[in-house]
């Protein structure tokens, strides 16, 4: 059985050569484990980060809120999301991949379910920035673990099809929705309690594994070593014996040795390009991507469209997502991540913009399937692509700042998208998302960087990586 400990016999104790460990193990029942428990993290993360949207409508009724009010609370909806992945990311780099991912996914589900017992909107506003520190760092936190356990040609792959699994929380709430609200005044409490029902993760994600890879960056061999060769004996048993990894690199031990990296090595030499051009990506595609999904349903209704047909409208639409992001898992390893983003946000920019146009129940339908079609596709790619620019030592502080700073971006765009359609009414509102796409393409097509083929640790200290930042950028 090959569960030795295999180290470079020139730096005997200072490396436990963890990544390609990893990288020889093929697909066994661990890994689908490991997607199925993930895939439920996510189920319930973008059931929650819609559930107001569906809700908003509602609310006007019964609660007579104005849009600004709507542009509030997702204001500080995003505002929480902002701080939870920033917050998520550091805590992950500190205390562990999978203690954040208990903790974290536990968290949003317990304050989604108190927020079905607001009173009046002040209260709900803060129940859903609770619930939303927790949704942006379960986000962060799944896409960190993946880009560490799983191999480095088929990563894109696998963070795809969790997606695909995790991204039916989008419809599966607008189904509950649909359904609920209509039943009763407090119909909308009900949506709130469906995706409170992630609070039973700790007991499904008893058997992940911390990130060996963690350990390893942390200097602790030993547990590193522990935890890869438990999932040696366990893939042994199942596809019998395995090939012999290939031996540590120079770059791999020169990252193993680091500790937690702080915030300011995310601004400093080739880093810093990169954290400003993820910011750059994330900031326009939140803003477009949120502000599409949050918007819409309650921008319908202001239309004249009924509660019910606007929300069966975008619903159907979001039947979209999961294909997106199925999508994603087929190409993401076979492209690259750079372009596909790019000429992704092109796509979504012309169908955002004919869906603004063109206020007809088929077309607000078909458009809709197939911006959310191209969106996960589109978020799918990027989750994996964000952690690769950055080593171990800052993955997860550098993927969750830069994907925090979208949500930050979003407390302002609410009071946009309010101003623009009070203002300039509902096309101008499509334009705007136009632009945001527009931008998010210019900023990942000039300054990106290619990634394709190459493992995470690779693709962080790639040559043209430890270039001056105008070059990196």
């Amino acid at each position: 059985m090959n569960t030795t400990h295999p180290m470079n016999s020139t730096h005997p104790m200072n490396t436990t050569n963890v990544k390609n460990r990893l990288d020889r193990l093929p697909l066994s029942r661990f890994h689908k484990m490991v997607l199925v428990i993930l895939s439920f993290a996510y189920f319930f993360d973008f059931c929650d980060l819609n559930t107001f949207s569906y809700v908003a409508p509602a609310l006007v009724q019964e609660w007579n809120i104005t849009t600004n009010t709507i542009a509030f609370i997702t204001s500080v909806s995003y505002f929480g999301m902002f701080l939870g992945a920033s917050f998520g990311g550091w805590f992950s780099d500190r205390f562990g991949r999978k203690r954040g991912l208990i903790l974290l996914v536990t968290w949003f589900s317990a304050f989604s379910l108190l927020s079905a017992l607001a009173w009046n909107p002040v209260a709900l506003g803060v129940l859903r920035f609770l619930t939303s520190v927790g949704i942006g760092a379960v986000t962060i936190l799944a896409s960190t673990y993946i880009s560490e356990f799983f191999p480095s040609k088929a990563k894109g792959k696998y963070q795809a099809l969790c997606i695909t699994i995790g991204i039916c929380g989008i419809p599966a709430a607008g189904w509950v929705a649909k359904s609920v609200i209509p039943m009763a005044p407090w119909g909308w409490r009900a949506v709130f309690i469906f995706g409170g029902i992630g609070i039973v993760f700790p007991f499904i994600a008893r058997k992940l594994e911390e990130s060996a890879r963690w350990h390893e960056a942390r200097g602790q061999w030993d547990k590193a070593h522990e935890i890869m060769a438990r999932i040696e004996r366990e893939v042994e048993r199942e596809t019998g014996k395995l090939p012999a990894p290939e031996p540590v690199s120079g770059d791999s031990l020169h990252h193993a040795a680091k500790k937690a990296a702080p915030y300011s090595q995310l601004f400093k030499g080739p880093l810093l390009g990169r954290t400003l051009m993820l910011m750059t990506m994330w900031a326009t595609s939140t803003i477009a991507i949120q502000g599409f999904g949050t918007w819409v349903p309650t921008l319908l209704v202001k239309q004249g469209i009924t509660i019910e047909k606007s929300i069966a409208y975008v619903t159907l639409g979001t039947l979209g997502a999961p294909l997106g992001a199925f999508i994603a898992s087929r190409i993401s390893d076979r492209v690259e991540r750079r372009w596909a983003i790019a000429i992704l946000s092109v796509i979504i920019m012309g169908l955002g913009l004919l869906y603004g146009m063109v206020a007809l129940p088929l077309v607000i339908i078909v458009c809709g399937f197939l911006m959310h079609m191209f969106e996960r596709t589109f978020s799918s790619i990027a989750y994996i692509y964000t952690p690769e620019l950055y080593p171990t030592e800052a993955r997860g502080s550098g993927n969750g700042l830069t994907y925090g700073i979208g949500r930050l971006a979003n407390m302002v765009s609410p009071f946009i998208i309010s101003f623009l359609y009070s203002g300039y009414g509902y096309l101008s509102v499509f334009v705007f998302f136009g632009a945001c796409w527009l931008l998010c393409a210019a900023a990942i097509a000039v300054f990106g960087v290619s990634t394709r083929y190459r493992g995470t640790e690779e693709a962080s200290s790639a040559p043209e990586l430890k270039a001056n930042t105008a070059d990196v950028m």
